[in-house]
């Protein structure tokens, strides 16, 4: 699917206006420097010929390069006389210049048919805050991950090496077409949201859109599409929950669970299964815990087709507080 369609309009729509803005600009200090240097116009005037002068050269036959060369000649004296004619009014002499945030791709998000850099970023930057956790996803990443929380038991800390790492690996490699889901089983603090946020930050840096939801919110909008029955219009967000590259449930357990919600979660897990998009569940459920409250079906998927992590140690927040 790549970038969010929504995301991507809105990026593309702004580069349409900056590029519109910026020659808008440059129009309006061209006229203001007429308005104030009356020979400007004559000048302005000489230089837009030179792009003709160039043509007729070329089909003129003859010695086309040298008189190509001089018409060039003749361009050069024309632009430094104007830079000269606006330094003596006190301008700069670019001051009627077009001004491009990217001299790259002049605001156009493209080089060619290439994407610039610079759009690329954008779209991050807005994958990122449309993500539905862009606070975490700034402040929470591989780099910021301690592993010293987890020293104090050999056991804890190679389980949680190995989660990170794969995790790493997952996020780096992540294809929606290819990529496993992933169940995060583990008790509160033990870094399944952080490592969830730093996933979110490198799929969405690779160009690929993630959505995350808490799980009490997810099954909220599942409840409130269901009584507005006075209307057929599509819910963008629940239209998410399905259709985005990267889906990521937290807290799992923590909603009301009745026969409306299982059968909700069922029929999205089973649907984005079908459709090989993957998703990532945080949960602080045991798998007894999961086979209670929800049927064998959702149970059988979880393990059965996600890639299970399991989070051991102490929590992180509690021994944060203890340092304090």
């Amino acid at each position: 699917m790549g970038y969010n369609n929504s995301v991507y309009k809105k990026i593309y729509e702004e580069y349409s206006q900056k590029y519109l803005i910026a020659r808008q600009r440059a129009d309006d200090r061209a006229r203001e420097l007429r308005s104030v240097i009356p020979e400007l116009a004559r000048l302005d005037k000489e230089l837009s010929l030179v792009g003709i002068e160039i043509l007729q050269a070329s089909l003129s036959g003859g010695d086309t390069m040298s008189k190509i060369a001089q018409i060039r000649e003749k361009n050069e004296a024309l632009q430094a006389k104007r830079g000269a004619l606006l330094e003596a009014y006190g301008y700069p002499a670019d001051y009627s210049d077009v001004k491009y945030e990217c001299a790259a791709c002049c605001d156009t998000g493209f080089i060619e048919n290439t994407m610039c850099s610079c759009m690329r970023e954008a779209l991050v930057l807005a994958g990122i805050e449309n993500s539905g956790f862009a606070s975490l996803i700034r402040e929470q990443s591989f780099d910021n991950f301690s592993l010293d929380y987890y020293k104090k038991s050999p056991a804890h800390l190679d389980r949680m090496t190995w989660n990170r790492d794969f995790l790493i690996r997952y996020a780096d490699t992540f294809d929606v077409r290819t990529s496993p889901s992933i169940l995060m089983m583990g008790g509160t603090g033990l870094g399944k949201t952080h490592l969830s946020s730093a996933v979110a930050r490198r799929v969405i840096e690779r160009g690929s859109d993630v959505f995350y939801t808490g799980a009490i919110d997810l099954f909220s909008q599942f409840e409130t599409q269901r009584f507005k029955t006075y209307t057929n219009e599509p819910n963008e967000l629940i239209e998410r929950y399905f259709e985005c590259d990267l889906l990521i449930i937290d807290d799992l357990g923590t909603e009301i669970i009745n026969q409306f919600t299982v059968s909700t979660l069922y029929n999205l897990l089973n649907d984005r299964l079908s459709r090989k998009k993957p998703t990532i569940i945080s949960t602080n459920l045991s798998k007894d815990d999961i086979q209670k409250k929800y049927t064998d079906r959702i149970t059988s998927r979880m393990f059965g087709e996600y890639q299970v992590l399991f989070f051991m140690g102490t929590d992180v927040r509690a021994q944060k507080l203890m340092k304090r």
